[in-house]
């Protein structure tokens, strides 16, 4: 199994910059494959970005592209969010997501899931 769990979210201006952290535990061969979703209010959850942890091939939805960064530090297992030139419309709840495979940003096809952190930017 795996578990994870996010921290890092807040309250912030436009502009600013947040880094969300996940910390992964759990069966290493089922976080071949971790990714970053989010859901607004009223909204479905949307994939943000994805990291392969064997080859660190990144993919990011347009929305965010040139302004956030995934990352890992397998040391430490942890994921990371880099958000930079935060935008109102990035408000939303951030989740976490691990698989054995790097499979299209469909939220419910990632068995692993975080309980997410918010990120509120006014």
């Amino acid at each position: 199994d795996v578990q994870l769990v996010e921290s890092g979210g807040g309250s912030v201006q436009a502009g600013d910059s947040l880094r969300l952290s996940c910390a992964a535990s759990g069966y290493t061969y089922n976080r071949n494959c971790m990714a970053w979703f989010r859901q607004a209010p009223g909204k479905e959850r949307e994939g943000v970005a994805r990291i392969a942890t064997g080859s660190g091939n990144t993919y990011y939805a347009d929305s965010v592209k040139g302004r956030f960064t995934i990352s890992q530090d397998n040391a430490k297992n942890t994921l990371y969010l880099q958000m930079n030139s935060l935008k109102p419309e990035d408000t939303a709840m951030y989740y976490c997501a691990a698989d054995w495979i790097c499979r299209a940003m469909v939220p419910s096809t990632w068995p692993y899931q975080g309980q997410g952190t918010q990120v509120t930017v006014s």
